[in-house]
């Protein structure tokens, strides 16, 4: 029997979302002859921002083994209690690896660093194969939130050290989007090329919820966004755009976050028709979402996010996608697939001037909206884009 230890602490069993990259993940490897999974998580749910105590009801029935090892927790994204936390973490994981048998295989998702260079460390060490997949670069996405010139470079500088030393001591490289596998294929010397495997979703699963939760179409149009209401997305932008147009489409909101009362609250000064329905379970989001027309996708310019949950989501829709995210290979993957438009970066005029193109043409979204769905069975859906993760460890095996 082969062993497997897949290390992550985020983490989320079926009951705390329905969709997850490393549980699908751990599911296919554990469905490999001979092959053996452990899951080693947190106690700590950092989605909710609370310790887990429910083992029994996440582990029922799940086909790997699951380990759920100590963490101090903390209670925002961005502080320094989530640094300890992470410390924490990374202590008890490696006090359960120096108790537990050698694996034949570790695949260490990375972030958190700490845990991955403490990791990646006891892998070279003990001569264990060792697969990292990249799902965020750090120290990169910490400094898009604390940008002073200089400072930041020189406060961010052990991270990125850190950062550094995991790339190099991985085996085999994979992550979720070819610009974050070129960045740690710039610094590791053992690899020649690594897995670019989109976050991705499980399609069949997409159709079933949007079948189950459907929504009807409304008369008018609508645009939609999925995701958080915070500082990386800039719905505001999106607000102003509506507002230069003569007969803009409703806005509809599927998320929630520090600014959704700031951002209900501006929509009505601005005269837009906005829909802001809070947190959704996936499923019905998946309803609703395929009532709408258009989708967009409002990232900061200065974000240093590339493929991520929510694209995958939209080509599933079927609905064409207006972008204003400055990632090349998301704007090379709109382009090429011609599934919608990209649009200059927080820029309201020239976001409501891609978004006037596509009301005003039937055929136009219709013919966009089947390349979007194209793109999600040929490059997002998991059934198939997952294999390259499983060949990946099952090649170290």
């Amino acid at each position: 029997m082969k062993r497997v230890y897949l290390v992550s602490n985020y983490f989320h069993f079926k009951q705390e979302k329905s969709s997850n990259r490393y549980r699908e993940l751990a599911e296919m490897l554990s469905s490999l002859e001979d092959v053996e999974v452990t899951v080693i998580t947190s106690k700590f749910y950092q989605r909710i921002y609370k310790h887990r105590t429910n083992f029994d009801e996440l582990t029922k029935d799940i086909p790997f083994k699951a380990v759920f090892t100590d963490e101090l927790g903390y209670d925002r994204s961005i502080c320094l209690k989530r640094l300890v936390s992470s410390k924490s973490f990374s202590n008890s994981v490696m006090k359960y690896l120096k108790s537990a048998p050698i694996p034949d295989v570790i695949y260490q998702v990375v972030p958190t660093l700490d845990v991955a260079s403490r990791v990646s460390r006891f892998a070279n060490k003990n001569n264990i194969p060792l697969v990292v997949d990249v799902q965020d670069l750090w120290p990169e996405a910490f400094k898009m939130a604390i940008d002073i010139p200089l400072v930041s470079d020189i406060a961010f500088l052990p991270m990125k050290l850190q950062a550094n030393g995991i790339y190099k001591r991985a085996d085999r490289v994979c992550a979720v989007s070819e610009t974050y596998v070129e960045r740690v294929l710039s610094v590791n010397k053992k690899c020649n090329n690594g897995q670019a495997v989109f976050i991705g979703i499980n399609l069949q699963n997409f159709d079933k919820y949007a079948a189950e939760n459907k929504v009807e179409k409304s008369d008018r149009l609508r645009l939609a966004y999925c995701g958080s209401l915070s500082k990386s997305y800039n719905i505001k932008m999106v607000i102003d755009a509506l507002s230069m147009m003569k007969n803009p489409p409703e806005l509809i909101c599927m998320g929630d976050g520090n600014d959704r009362q700031y951002l209900e609250n501006y929509a009505k000064e601005k005269g837009v028709d906005a829909v802001f329905t809070g947190f959704i379970e996936y499923s019905k989001m998946c309803g609703m979402l395929c009532s709408c027309d258009i989708t967009v996708n409002p990232i900061l310019g200065k974000s240093v996010a590339s493929i991520i949950n929510k694209h995958g989501d939209y080509a599933a829709s079927g609905l064409p996608v207006l972008n204003t995210q400055e990632s090349a290979e998301y704007k090379k993957l709109v382009t090429d697939y011609n599934m919608g438009f990209n649009c200059k970066s927080d820029d309201a005029e020239s976001l409501a001037e891609k978004i006037e193109i596509l009301c005003s043409d039937a055929q136009l979204r219709e013919e966009m909206g089947k390349n979007a769905r194209r793109c999600a069975e040929e490059k997002f859906d998991r059934a198939h884009t997952y294999l390259k993760l499983v060949d990946t460890v099952r090649a170290l095996l």
